[in-house]
């Protein structure tokens, strides 16, 4: 399942720093973090090409689970194979599992995070600028038919003034794109950048080609294997931790609980973070009312997947419940458990499904399904986009009804114009000066955390 000497000539650990440096700077939600591997591995690196981007994004954006960490080891199997996976995938998780680790320890033992978020206040307007950036430019290069955009636009309003459920939207995108090319095959023929696997300008471009990426044969016997291995890594350690610490401990409930959640989370961390709260403070008391919107903003400005949030709600749980052990003991241990059972299946559905979906490049059939649910995806990230703004630029979002259209509203007194300011120096330093991601977010965290400061 892997390849030894990839010949495309990136080298593992050339690949490592890659991911590493994507890790780093991987705020901002799915949407910062889809935009941000785009602009590293599309245009900056050429590793990848836009239609194999995409391609990928779409299985992701199918899988329960944070499609930006599947992302990241979707295009890792592609480079090396498993081996490339396990890094690419398990780099993207390492920053937030570090840094919400500390702010956890620090939250539980001062309950104060007002010096925290003074460091984080300036990233926000930075990705909010990156955010909106991706959505123009993968919009642009795939938005290629009045109907795509029509596709794009009626995502967009489903999920943001309706609240579709996510995988609905993506299934009635794919349906819609699958018999509407049998009826103008030419609307949606390689609109997407999907179709036979072939090598056209885009790809040949890219150093992952038909030639250059992993060889490997979809079998049954192969599916079993990757199968077994997988949940036998994804239920070995928690039954082991079951077995040491009692079945009816807050770290076995916590281990239970966490992966049923895994193989539900379609839609990304929004659609479940509700639930886990529900659950967390009404049924199993880990956490207090209103703890979770503490745990939700030390993990919205922390790298990594915005679901890393379920390493806070474990530490918590396992601090006041340790349960024999110390509580700093209990919460790391429960930290690890949250985050094992949360990410091992992520690895599962790629290594497992990955072959199939690179075979179903060559499937011109499906070719109308993913172009038309290429486009729903511009509609997605406009809507994550939109909510982020939101949530960056007021302080206060209020939730209206008008029958079936729910609208969130910003309260305009609650205008942060610190954020606002903040926002346009980042867009100005991305695109009229060039300075690049990481310069861009470097400054714009030591303007924010100084703003901040001075309020004080």
């Amino acid at each position: 399942m892997t390849t030894p000497h990839p010949s495309h000539g990136v080298t593992l650990s050339e690949a490592a720093g890659v991911w590493a440096r994507i890790a780093a700077q991987s705020f901002g939600g799915p949407a910062g973090q889809i935009a941000l591997m785009h602009r590293v591995l599309v245009d900056e690196k050429r590793w990848i090409s836009e239609e194999r981007f995409l391609h990928a994004l779409n299985y992701c954006m199918l899988l329960p689970g944070p499609e930006a960490q599947q992302l990241a080891t979707y295009i890792g199997w592609l480079m090396h194979g498993t081996r490339g996976g396990l890094l690419a995938g398990g780099l993207f998780i390492l920053p937030g599992f570090l840094a919400l680790g500390i702010l956890s320890v620090l939250y539980a033992t001062y309950q104060d995070t007002t010096a925290l978020n003074a460091l984080f206040f300036g990233l926000k307007a930075a990705v909010l600028v990156i955010v909106l950036d991706a959505v123009r430019r993968i919009g642009s290069r795939t938005l290629k038919h009045p109907v795509l955009w029509g596709v794009a636009g009626a995502a967009f309003v489903a999920l943001f003034f309706f609240n579709f459920p996510f995988p609905l939207v993506i299934v009635l995108a794919g349906l819609f794109g699958y018999l509407g090319s049998r009826v103008q095959p030419e609307v949606f023929k390689n609109a997407g950048g999907h179709g036979p696997a072939k090598s056209g300008p885009a790809e040949t471009e890219a150093l992952i080609t038909a030639q250059t990426a992993p060889h490997v044969t979809p079998s049954w016997g192969r599916a079993g294997r990757v199968l077994g291995v997988g949940l036998l890594t994804w239920f070995g350690p928690l039954l082991l931790v079951g077995a040491a610490l009692g079945w009816s401990s807050v770290y076995w409930k916590q281990a239970a609980f966490f992966s049923q959640m895994a193989v539900v989370t379609f839609g990304g961390a929004y659609a479940v973070l509700a639930y886990v709260a529900q659950q967390a403070v009404d049924v199993y008391g880990w956490l207090r009312p209103g703890e979770m919107l503490n745990g939700l903003g030390l993990a919205e400005t922390t790298p990594g997947p915005l679901i890393q949030v379920v390493q806070y709600v474990g530490f918590l749980g396992a601090y006041r419940m340790p349960e024999g052990l110390s509580p700093l003991a209990g919460g790391l241990l429960a930290s690890v458990v949250a985050t094992w059972a949360t990410y091992v299946p992520c690895f599962l559905w790629i290594f497992l499904g990955a072959p199939y979906i690179e075979r179903l490049r060559g499937n011109q059939a499906l070719s109308g399904a993913l172009t038309a649910i290429t486009a729903a995806v511009v509609g997605v990230i406009l809507n994550l986009s939109l909510w982020f703004a939101l949530h960056t630029l007021f302080g206060r979002v209020e939730e209206r009804f008008w029958g079936p259209v729910r609208l969130e509203v910003p309260v305009w007194s609650t205008v942060n114009w610190a954020a606002v300011v903040l926002a346009v120096v980042a867009g100005l330093a991305l695109f009229r000066f060039k300075l690049g991601t990481l310069p861009t977010l470097a400054l714009t965290t030591v303007l924010g955390a100084a703003w901040v400061l001075l309020q004080r």
